[in-house]
């Protein structure tokens, strides 16, 4: 690993201008970083908004402009794909929630600009789950998670139903009834996040999508984030960091960030996202707001070493930015997570029955 160019893909998605003094051994570690990451198409985005300041090479502007183009695919893949969606449950009568890429997305949010898309994320009442289900069912979806032990380890412990994909197309589906496994100990509200939830149009589809208010959904990706394995973490905080520099100057949003992170037992990640957006990618965070993170962070005896292991996860999986030591803490990563959603007499049995009794059931 090149200590020059690990951060090379944070440094050029927050600041265009540093690309202006690249060599070709700079643009080969940025490229394969973004695309390891799945964020070069969000870095296309990054060079072509910076215009003249910034002069790309020939071959790398083929990278950029191909990713433009697969990234315009998969957007229109997610539209066809929610016009049959929001046909399967258009008959609940109720709110359908866009979770994660697809709702930054269909809501025009710059964090989902030039996005791939891996699966499709929503959330529905938790009284509607088995309904929701059905309807997706008798529409060609089906699940993928079939043994008994799966079956209960999501729908007994986890936030969601096991994914279920199309027959034909192979579209994956995750439907949310809250955004934190119960396990976990936190509870949040999520008739609350519902009900707050914002319409959005989405071409050619009935009038059944919502997407997470503006705080609501900062707190979500922050939790997906922070409570999840961070496999993806340069991309996930990525997306905070636009989150955040698009809502900013919506009213009250700085006000009401914090509290309704309390009320929803999620102040933690929250905290963390701020941290680390700021850290990062110099994500613009209010100074009272930022102390207020340290202050409250500090205090807690894990604050230091769970910021190193983080900081492993912020780096790309790539020859260029990756080492050793960032391998192994992301390790311990993968077991933090599994600890924060789960409690020891829960987590110790699932982590036994997949390490020795089911190796092949890549679950949680």
């Amino acid at each position: 690993m090149n200590r020059r160019t690990d951060r090379h893909l944070a440094n050029a998605l927050a600041h265009p201008d540093i690309t202006a003094g690249f060599g070709a051994r700079d643009w080969e570690a940025l490229i394969g970083q973004a695309r390891t990451s799945d964020l070069l198409g969000q870095l296309a985005e990054v060079l072509r908004d910076a215009g003249d300041r910034v002069t790309v090479p020939e071959p790398v502007l083929f990278h950029l402009d191909a990713a433009l183009r697969i990234a315009a695919l998969h957007r229109q893949s997610l539209l066809l794909e929610l016009a049959v969606i929001a046909s399967a449950l258009s008959a609940l009568g109720e709110p359908v929630v866009l979770l994660k890429g697809g709702a930054y997305a269909v809501a025009g949010l710059r964090a989902g600009r030039s996005r791939l898309f891996g699966d499709i994320d929503l959330m529905v009442a938790k009284a509607s789950l088995d309904p929701a289900e059905g309807a997706l069912f008798r529409h060609g979806w089906r699940p993928t998670h079939l043994n008994a032990y799966d079956q209960r380890y999501y729908r007994q412990w986890m936030h969601e139903l096991p994914p279920i994909e199309h027959f034909t197309r192979g579209t994956v589906i995750d439907l949310h009834h809250t955004i934190v496994p119960p396990t976990s100990g936190h509870i949040p509200d999520p008739a609350r996040l519902i009900a707050d939830a914002r319409p959005v149009q989405v071409p050619h589809c009935p009038d059944i999508f919502r997407v997470l208010s503006p705080v609501d959904m900062v707190m979500h990706s922050a939790c997906h984030l922070f409570y999840g394995e961070l496999q993806k973490g340069l991309r996930d905080l990525y997306d905070l960091h636009c989150l955040i520099g698009e809502f900013s100057s919506e009213e009250s949003f700085w006000e009401r960030l914090l509290p309704q992170a309390q009320a929803h037992q999620l102040e933690y990640p929250v905290l963390l996202a701020l941290r680390f957006a700021q850290r990062v990618f110099g994500t613009a965070v209010p100074e009272a707001i930022a102390e207020e993170c340290d202050r409250r962070l500090g205090r807690r005896w894990t604050g230091a070493l769970t910021d190193h292991l983080i900081d492993a996860s912020m780096y790309a999986l790539h020859p260029s930015s990756d080492s050793t030591w960032r391998r192994a803490r992301r390790h311990i990563l993968y077991a933090r997570s599994h600890w924060l959603r789960m409690p020891l007499h829960l987590l110790i049995p699932h982590l036994a029955y997949k390490a020795f009794i089911h190796d092949e059931a890549r679950v949680g």
